[in-house]
C-alpha cells in the first residue's frame, strides 16, 4: 500500500531521493520547492530549481511558496490529508503547523550523523573539520534544528581527498535507499525511533562568501581540508599574479607536497607548490574565472605566475 506523501527539496542533492520515492510507488501529491531564481544580466530569465524541473518532467504538481507561514498555505497543506511529509535540504522553515498537517509526521533527510553537523552544510563542515566518516539520518522532524529522533542510519567514510562534491552524489544515492526503505517500514509500523544523544552536538553554518579564501598561514593539512571541503563549490580561492595580471584563482584540488620551504604563500613557479605554516601543497587542478578546470602543467602552459596570496 502507497503512502500519500508530500516530498520538500530543492538543490540536485534531493533529485536522487523525489525519483526513488516516486520509483516505488508512493502518491506523491505535491512537491515544494524554492521559488525559482532570477539568472543573466537583467535578471530576465528564470531558473527552476533541480526538484522543481524534475518534478515537472516526472508529472508531478509543484507549489513555489516563498514562506510556509502564510495562512493560506497551511490550509492548503491541511486538506492534503497526507500520510507523511518527506524533506531533503528544502532551505524554508517548517511551521509547527505543516510539521503537524500529516498522520505520520515529517521526516528529513540529513547528511550527517547527527547531533554533529546539524544545519545547513553538513557535507562540507565536516570535510573542512577533518571528520573520517560521516552519514544518513532520516530524522523525524520537530520545531528544533535537526534536533528530532532518529529512525534509521547509515555511516559512509570520508576518504582523504574525497571533495565536497563527490561525497555531496555518494550521500545523495544512500540517501534516497534510506528514505524508501524508512517509508516501507513506516507503511509496515515497524520504525523504530531513538532520540539524539545530548552530548557531541555541532552545527554546520553556511558558507560564508568571506571564509572561502585560502589561508597559507594554516598548516598544510588545513589548507587541504579547506580545499576540498568546498570544492567544486563554492570552492577555495586564492589570488595570483598571471602574465602581470592579479586573478583570482579556484583551487579544486590539491596534493601533500613535503616540508616548507621559505614563508607561507612563497612557491616554485614549475610546479606551483606553495608553502604554508609547516609544509607545502601542490596545486593540482585550479579554474580561472570564467574558465574550465585545468591540471597544474595546462594552467601554467603559456603563463607566468609571479605571486600567489
Amino acid at each position: 500500500m502507497a503512502l500519500r506523501l508530500v516530498f520538500m527539496g530543492t538543490p540536485a542533492f534531493s533529485v536522487p531521493i523525489l525519483k526513488a520515492l516516486f520509483a516505488a510507488g508512493h502518491d506523491i501529491v505535491a512537491v515544494y520547492s524554492q521559488l525559482p531564481r532570477s539568472a543573466g544580466r537583467r535578471g530576465l530569465n528564470v531558473i527552476k530549481s533541480p526538484v522543481q524541473h524534475e518534478a515537472e518532467m516526472l508529472g508531478l504538481t509543484v507549489y513555489t511558496p516563498k514562506t510556509l507561514y502564510d495562512a493560506e498555505e497551511q490550509a492548503r497543506f491541511k486538506r492534503l490529508s497526507l500520510d507523511a511529509i518527506v524533506t531533503a535540504a528544502y532551505g524554508l522553515l517548517l511551521p509547527e503547523e505543516v510539521l503537524r498537517a500529516s498522520r505520520f509526521g515529517c521526516f528529513n533527510t540529513h547528511a550527517s550523523l547527527l547531533p554533529r553537523w546539524r544545519g545547513a552544510a553538513p557535507i562540507q563542515r565536516a570535510i573542512m573539520a577533518g571528520d573520517t566518516e560521516t552519514g544518513i539520518m532520516i530524522m523525524q522532524m520537530d520545531k528544533g534544528l535537526d534536533s528530532g529522533p532518529i529512525a534509521l542510519a547509515e555511516k559512509v567514510e570520508i576518504g582523504q581527498d574525497m571533495t565536497s562534491g563527490e561525497l555531496h552524489d555518494h550521500l545523495s544515492q544512500v540517501g534516497a535507499n534510506l528514505i524508501v526503505k524508512a517509508m516501507a517500514d513506516l507503511e509496515q509500523d515497524r520504525l523504530v525511533f531513538t532520540q539524539q544523544s545530548v552530548e557531541g552536538i555541532t552545527y554546520a553554518k553556511k558558507i560564508r562568501k568571506e571564509e572561502t579564501r585560502i589561508d597559507w598561514d594554516k598548516p598544510a593539512a588545513v589548507v587541504h581540508r579547506h580545499v576540498y571541503g568546498l570544492s567544486p563549490f563554492p570552492g577555495a580561492w586564492c589570488k595570483m599574479n598571471i602574465s602581470g595580471r592579479c586573478k583570482r584563482v579556484k583551487i579544486l584540488r590539491v596534493r601533500f607536497a613535503g616540508p616548507a620551504v621559505g614563508q607561507p604563500g612563497s612557491f616554485d613557479p614549475l610546479t606551483l607548490a606553495v608553502t604554508c605554516r609547516d609544509g607545502a601543497v601542490l596545486l593540482t587542478q585550479l579554474q580561472k574565472a570564467g574558465g574550465r578546470s585545468l591540471n597544474t602543467q595546462d594552467f601554467i602552459r603559456g603563463a607566468s605566475v609571479t605571486a600567489i596570496y
